[in-house]
């Protein structure tokens, strides 16, 4: 089973290492990690994916909502969520292969980000099947690729922040959310009675 664990964790030295020792100790795979800065200042936004069995998937939340500078958890890999990822592929170009180049970039919705006079190089945002789609056409079509650059997932929950993420945005904030629910579910009771 995948999961997707979404942790915010205090941007300080040594917070990654802490989270790769953790899934190195309980012999798990890390299959795509990506950190970035958060909404809420001193807190960066960790998106990190990993197969595993649901019991495992469990013991590792826990596991990682203990660590040092781990201020909040969420495993969304069941909830309705938003998954990209950033690719970026340089391929050799000549004068023959330019324009096939150019149309499968159109096709895949793609952009030419850097042209020189004997490469090329692409940037394709999108989910893996895409950018997998991409690299295979691109093979066959004899197109050499020189370089690939691909960052990990990005996920984010669908619709409404949970609980969980407006704990980690602020108290302040989820009491105004909490009240804006309250107020929505109330005139929608009335409007049904």
């Amino acid at each position: 089973m995948l999961h997707t664990f979404v942790a915010y964790v205090e941007d300080l030295p040594g917070v990654l290492t802490r989270v790769a020792s953790l899934f190195r100790r309980l012999n798990i795979n890390i299959s795509s990690l990506t950190v970035g800065r958060s909404e809420r200042p001193g807190l960066s936004r960790l998106t990190l994916v990993c197969e595993a069995s649901s019991e495992a998937g469990h013991r590792i939340r826990a596991s990682l909502f203990k660590l040092e500078n781990v201020v909040d958890v969420d495993d969304i890999a069941q909830a309705p969520s938003v998954t990209r990822e950033l690719a970026l592929i340089k391929v050799a170009a000549t004068g023959q292969n330019r324009s096939r180049i150019f149309e499968l970039a159109e096709v895949f919705r793609a952009r030419i980000v850097d042209l020189t006079s004997e490469s090329l190089m692409i940037e394709l945002t999108g989910v893996e099947s895409k950018i997998e789609g991409l690299i295979e056409v691109l093979r066959e079509d004899e197109g050499r690729i020189l370089e690939i650059c691909r960052s990990g997932k990005m996920t984010m929950r669908r619709g409404h922040h949970v609980s969980s993420v407006l704990k980690a945005m602020g108290a302040a904030e989820g009491e105004t959310e909490e009240k804006a629910d309250t107020a929505s579910e109330d005139s929608v009771a009335s409007g049904q009675a």
